[in-house]
């Protein structure tokens, strides 16, 4: 609320007209400007009237009495700061007000100079609860903002930690001229392999990351087995089965690829539980890591290697049949083998979308 730059406006509230008239005076000699009410009635029209600070209100009066009207005074106008005006006997519905949003009570007969700190107390009250309700909508707008601050920044952190990984993983791929751009294909693929399945988009997007990432424990291998044209040697192979626990362990610091570690982890397991390096078997295997096996697979075969000659898609999608069941999850191969025949349709048309 804005507050009003002239003087405080008051309203006294009391069926006795004497009274109602005295408490006018005393209040316009004190620099405020004054309205008055009769009756509770005629004192929530002038509360919907004027950008009244503080009622003056007696506790007994015909038709809506000062206990009734303290609620809905309140409700027109929620920064109001109310003073009751009550009997010596009253003190029950003095109590009652003060429950009901009333800031104090005087006892009449009211002496004047009583009435004069008993104003200024409740209008300093009021104007620090107003500045208390301020202070806390600014922090709670602070906290907003630094909280979609804090939320950008670790999500700009996330991208980079990534990015630098991937980086790595590209670094590592180019010795190699057989492996360059094995995880941005074994990604791409994967993610289409999870839209076919009718993965969600956040599992979709794990999925392509965990791509990216998956054999990033690769740093941890030695570069004479890993460029090697021969067939490893039984250590090689326990050597070289250690990068899913590298790249694991690589990534286990970062909180924010939580979902994405066990699919790196488990990207070798085996449908019928003869992988490495848990021995998982079936759906116990995260369906990203199910994934990214059948497109590493699939990979392998239809890319030149030192130890092979590269398969055109189909022939690699007929030889990876025999693998469905027992190294590759059943689903994922079919969904596989869906966009491999999609794509292959999309081989045979021309621009104008006709065979040729």
């Amino acid at each position: 609320m804005v507050e009003s730059t002239g003087p405080v406006q008051v309203l006294v509230v009391d069926d006795e007209e004497p009274i109602r008239n005295a408490l006018k005076k005393f209040l316009a000699q004190q620099q405020f400007e004054v309205y008055a009410a009769g009756s509770g009635e005629e004192a929530l029209q002038q509360l919907r009237r004027h950008r009244v600070s503080l009622m003056l209100c007696d506790i007994r009066m015909p038709g809506t009495s000062g206990v009734d009207l303290v609620p809905q005074a309140l409700e027109i106008e929620p920064e109001l700061a109310i003073l009751m005006l009550t009997a010596v006997n009253d003190a029950t519905s003095a109590a009652l007000c003060m429950q009901r949003g009333a800031m104090d009570y005087l006892t009449k007969p009211i002496e004047l100079a009583d009435l004069g700190r008993a104003v200024q107390r409740a209008l300093k009250r009021r104007e620090m609860l107003l500045e208390n309700r301020h202070l806390n909508q600014w922090l709670k707008e602070e906290v907003t903002t630094r909280t979609a601050e804090l939320h950008r920044e670790r999500q700009k952190l996330e991208r980079i930690s990534v990015a630098t990984l991937e980086a790595l993983v590209n670094a590592l791929e180019a010795k190699d001229p057989y492996m360059r751009g094995h995880s941005a294909r074994v990604a791409d693929l994967s993610a289409t392999i999870a839209h076919q399945l009718g993965l969600s988009d956040e599992q979709l997007e794990h999925v392509r990351v965990a791509g990216r990432l998956h054999d990033i424990g690769k740093i941890g291998t030695r570069e004479s087995v890993l460029n090697k044209e021969g067939a490893l040697t039984p250590e090689e192979f326990e050597h070289v089965k250690q990068h899913v626990l590298i790249g694991s362990q690589i990534l286990a610091p970062l909180s924010h690829l939580g979902d994405i570690i066990p699919a790196v982890r488990g990207h070798h397991e085996r449908w019928d539980g003869s992988g490495y390096p848990d021995g998982l078997r079936g759906e116990a295997i995260p369906v990203a890591a199910r994934i990214l096996g059948a497109a590493e697979v699939y990979d392998a075969l239809s890319t030149s290697r030192a130890y092979q000659e590269k398969m055109n898609p189909d022939h690699a999608i007929q030889r990876m049949a025999d693998l469905s069941g027992t190294v590759l999850d059943p689903a994922v191969y079919d969904a596989l083998a869906t966009i491999v025949g999609r794509r292959g349709t999309l081989v045979f048309l021309d621009e104008g979308g006709t065979p040729t």
